[in-house]
């Protein structure tokens, strides 16, 4: 199977012209994209994605019942991409045309799941910041493109040539099954006893109206892993083009401040409390029609349920898989989430982990 994969690729780069490209395989994450960068004879460089249509599960189709959703696996439950090229090229179409910054696609086939990309460089904020870059200056320009992405109308389709993708809403079955991860991995991860009956209806109950704000504010388009690991500086554009953006295949219609928990309470880099503040506020300045304390009450409950979905189906599954790298992570993580957790609105959320979760099982 591999090589039958690996000639397809290399057809795929002969008949797009990039056959003669000398190719650099480039370290990935836990995805099941791999991704090569392309080097031609005259110096110019372009990015190779790879990803196997069928490798992951089934995503959502349209219209698809909640019980179908969930027949289907955590990808339709969820309403992510899975990866789809289709959702990548549509997707890029859309943030260039609004004059946002991402990859220009050169050539693709959908069905292969495969892609030439324009290369926008190894200029990511984490590791720009890492080595001393102004930080506030990034994220200053992150959060203007988000508001630039806010203020255009999102399509219920994303198109561009052959290439179609809806684009769905982060409904509260989506938040529910996200969140709902931490009951399945992260007493396996620390050696806790299964969550009770009683413990998970409490659950359920104590996070349905979290859920349910995150439904009703699915106004706007959203990248849906905006965070310093996918954006990228170029400095020598202009305005919020200048934040080059990655790995958005899992658009949704979302809540305004979905994008920014991700940016502010970055699972992979402290963000400060400080900092934290001063973008919301840059951009709650320039979104007037946002109501501040709803938007704030409804965006720490958010960050609260994502901490508990990274907490749970990205790092204590991934830890369980053997990837011990992402241990790393969770203290962060749980920082992250403790500090939601002091807002009032969230007492009983906060008991409720108090009870369940011991200090010592927060790692």
């Amino acid at each position: 199977m591999t090589s039958e994969r690996d000639a397809l690729k290399a057809q795929f780069l002969r008949d797009a012209g990039f056959g003669d490209a000398r190719r650099e395989l480039l370290s990935g994450d836990a995805s099941t994209r791999q991704y090569e960068r392309l080097y031609r004879a005259d110096g110019s460089q372009f990015i190779f994605m790879d990803q196997p249509p069928a490798v992951e599960s089934v995503v959502c189709p349209p219209g698809a019942t909640e019980a179908e959703r969930v027949a289907l696996g955590y990808n339709a439950a969820a309403r992510l991409a899975a990866g789809s090229v289709a959702a990548f090229v549509a997707t890029a179409a859309w943030l260039r045309d609004h004059g946002l910054s991402a990859p220009q696609v050169l050539a693709h086939d959908v069905d292969a799941g495969l892609a030439v990309l324009e290369d926008l460089g190894d200029g990511l904020y984490a590791s720009l910041i890492e080595r001393g870059a102004a930080e506030r200056t990034l994220y200053e320009a992150a959060v203007d493109a988000q508001v630039a992405m806010q203020r255009e109308t999102p399509p219920d389709v994303l198109r561009a040539g052959d290439a179609a993708w809806p684009l769905l809403s982060y409904d509260t079955l989506a938040l529910k099954v996200a969140t709902d991860t931490f009951l399945e991995y992260w007493p396996k991860f620390a050696g806790l006893a299964p969550f009770d009956e009683a413990a998970i209806a409490e659950w359920d109950a104590l996070w349905a109206p979290v859920w349910v704000a995150g439904e009703a504010g699915a106004s706007v388009f959203t990248h849906r892993d905006y965070h310093a690991q996918n954006l990228l500086w170029l400095p020598e554009r202009n305005g919020v083009a200048r934040v080059g953006m990655l790995d958005f295949q899992d658009a949704l219609k979302a809540h305004p401040g979905w994008d920014l928990l991700h940016l502010l309470q970055d699972a992979r880099r402290d963000v400060s409390p400080e900092l934290e503040a001063a973008m919301l506020d840059r951009f709650l300045a320039a979104s007037p029609h946002l109501d501040r304390h709803a938007f704030l009450s409804e965006y720490r409950a958010l960050a609260a349920s994502n901490a508990a979905r990274i907490l749970g189906r990205v790092f204590a599954r991934q830890a369980l898989l053997g990837r011990r790298q992402y241990e790393a992570f969770m203290p962060r993580t749980w920082r992250y989430l403790e500090r939601n957790l002091t807002d009032p609105a969230m007492a009983d959320l906060k008991a409720w982990f108090d009870r369940h979760v011991p200090v010592e099982a927060r790692r």
